[in-house]
């Protein structure tokens, strides 16, 4: 965007911009999101950032109306595949917090000066600097949700003192965090210690309406007994994070005001905190930009009749990059509930939860785990079993190191030389673990069922009129055929499928698990 569409859209206050810039004000000293309810500024005294941080090193500070940190994230972040998006998607689970900026540079590839470099002239701020604005927004999200202890707050946002929590509110908001918290409209957040010492919470998750729950049935009818549960509004699971095991649910209101996206984390270690919130967004898509893909995938007929019966579908993610291969590779050329059953069987030889209720008692296994022993619970092809276990041991032996700081280039180089994985194993982690908009499975024999699934329910059915003169891999709706591929994917399971031509044999069948 220029700088004069953006002003349009600030003078609009659209809120579907929020998150994806932010405004600064010369005269006041102050910058904003772009749905701020005060009076628009003169253009004059306007200058436009990336990032909360760029503005803050700028010498701004966050208004008090509009609270520009409360707002769903970048959605460019998925979007970009340079370096600053691969930065910030790892800046987000917390890897500075974990590991410093070297520990960023070194899984990026760069020398800390260099990424120092290359995130200052690209976002306006160093990876120090976006840290410490990631941090500020758990900060306020946890004050204005919770009656968490200040300083219990301060290590969970990942400072490393309250002293610095202290002054960094105190930068940021131009208010102490006890002010920040008085700011709050109270509800129903909770907050308290479980037996483990770990930390219990509730809070509601910002999102970009709209929202189509149909990501929770997605997740449902894939989950592992004992692991994860679903329904059509919910999802729970238990899962490892860098510190500690962890439990969390997060349910959907959608007769409630403002439709709600409740997340109740049962147990967490504090260190793991901004982690898990990072993953359960990227696992529901809550930083996606549903207007814009909706608005793209809508000029394409084959398209149309579906994002108008679902606008704002999703796109699920990943919790953990090494089960999602594990899932993919299972999943191949079988059907979502004979994945499910090989799951089953596989989860046996996982550890059982340090913090186990609500029936979830077992963590999915470890690389390790599955390369040990594993893959003798396996059924099926020997050659899909010789696949699993290849994989996991390339990963329990750090051979094979990828995630959320991949790009889409660097992960297929990554995958595709491992036996079993060709373009749509790889094709589905890109979707799922770094969020690739832009992946269309063509020889998915699901998407090839949705898009005959479509032709039938269109008003030429009987000619199949719109085929011919569109591209077979949806090129028109770039970058966004992964969300083209959910619908797909969603007419296949919820439309009959068409019997006038006999399918030739599937290559990948279903989604995989």
């Amino acid at each position: 965007m220029d700088f004069w569409q953006r002003y349009r859209a600030i003078d609009a206050r659209d809120t579907r911009f929020d998150g994806q810039f932010y405004t600064a004000v010369r005269t006041t000293g102050i910058y904003c999101r772009p749905s701020c309810p005060a009076r628009t500024p003169k253009a004059e005294n306007v200058t436009f950032y990336e990032t909360s941080a760029a503005a803050h090193d700028a010498g701004y500070r966050a208004c008090k109306r509009c609270l520009p940190e409360a707002v769903p994230g970048t959605p460019a972040w998925n979007l970009r595949s340079d370096i600053a998006g691969r930065a910030m998607r790892l800046i987000n689970d917390g890897v500075i917090n974990r590991d410093g900026v070297e520990g960023l540079a070194s899984r990026l590839g760069y020398s800390s000066r260099q990424l120092n470099r290359i995130l200052s002239h690209e976002l306006g701020a160093g990876p120090l600097s976006l840290a410490r604005a990631s941090r500020a927004q758990t900060a306020r999200t946890l004050l204005v949700s919770t009656q968490m202890k200040l300083a219990d707050v301060a290590f969970a946002a990942g400072f490393s003192s309250v002293r610095q929590f202290n002054e960094t509110i105190g930068e940021v908001f131009d208010m102490t965090p006890t002010a920040l918290r008085g700011t709050a409209v109270r509800g129903t957040a909770r907050h308290h210690r479980t037996p483990a010492a770990t930390t219990a919470l509730t809070l509601n998750l910002p999102y970009r309406e709209p929202f189509d729950p149909g990501i929770f049935e997605f997740l449902a009818v894939r989950s592992v007994p004992g692991i994860e549960a679903g329904t059509a509004t919910s999802y729970a699971r238990a899962l490892r994070l860098p510190h500690a095991d962890a439990r969390f649910s997060v349910e959907y209101d959608a007769g409630a005001p403002g439709r709600p996206l409740v997340l109740t984390i049962g147990a967490v270690d504090l260190r793991d905190l901004p982690s898990l919130l990072s993953r359960v967004r990227r696992l529901l898509d809550l930083d996606a930009d549903p207007v814009a893909i909706d608005s793209a995938l809508e000029a394409d007929p084959r398209l149309a009749p579906a994002v108008r019966t679902v606008p704002g579908i999703r796109m699920p993610g990943a919790l953990d990059p090494q089960e999602l291969l594990v899932r993919a590779l299972i999943g191949q050329q079988i059907t979502v509930a004979a994945a499910r059953t090989a799951l089953t069987q596989l989860s046996a030889c996982g550890s059982g939860s340090r913090v186990p209720a609500d029936g979830l008692d077992r963590l999915f296994p470890t690389a390790a785990q599955i390369a040990d022993e594993g893959y003798s619970l396996l059924r099926g092809p020997q050659r899909r079993i010789d696949s699993v276990r290849a994989a996991a041991g390339a990963m329990a032996a750090g051979d094979l190191d990828f995630g959320y700081g991949d790009d889409f280039a660097g992960l297929h180089t990554k995958l595709l030389p491992l036996p079993g994985v060709g373009p749509w194993t790889a094709g589905y982690v890109a979707m799922r673990v770094i969020g690739a908009p832009d992946v269309f499975l063509a020889n998915d024999a699901a998407v090839r069922n949705g898009i005959l699934a479509l032709a039938a329910g269109s008003a030429d059915a009987e000619t199949g009129g719109w085929l011919p003169r569109h591209t077979p891999d949806f090129s028109e709706v770039s970058p966004w055929r992964s969300y083209a591929t959910m619908h797909l994917w969603r007419a296949a399971a919820t439309h009959p499928r068409p019997t006038a031509k006999r399918q030739a044999p599937s290559l990948p069948h279903d989604p995989a698990i």
